[in-house]
């Protein structure tokens, strides 16, 4: 059985940092994509960053401000968001998929989800 647990949400004020983190058990994270999607009230859940062995590709939203990275070691995922903005909070979700992704890919080509973990960026 497949399971992604995130932790590291919470609430900080604009130009904070928070480092998200995905444990992954039953699936392999080293061979296959795994990626960080987030959907805020209202909205369709969108990708924010992918990564596939070395290859990272994060949405143009977040380029600079955001990094991925996995720990193969531990199976598991990281995001570490730096110079938050108001219109980052959302809920966070890690994601991996059976197959690769060396270019950014919808929600529909993933297998399994985390429960989500919410960031809330304050003005």
């Amino acid at each position: 059985q497949v399971q992604l647990v995130e932790s590291g949400g919470g609430s900080v004020q604009t130009g904070g940092s928070l480092r998200l983190s995905c444990v992954v058990s039953g699936h392999n994270i080293n061979t296959n994509c795994v990626a960080w999607f987030r959907q805020a009230p209202g909205k369709d859940r969108e990708g924010v960053a992918f990564i596939q062995d070395d290859d990272r590709t994060y949405a143009e939203s977040v380029k600079g401000r955001f990094t991925i990275a996995k720990d193969n070691a531990k199976n598991s995922l990281y995001l570490q968001m730096d110079s938050l903005k108001p219109e980052d909070t959302a809920m966070y979700y890690c994601a991996g998929r059976r197959g690769t992704c060396y270019a950014k890919l919808p929600p529909s080509y993933f297998h399994y989800w985390g429960q989500g973990t919410q960031v809330t960026v304050s003005s």
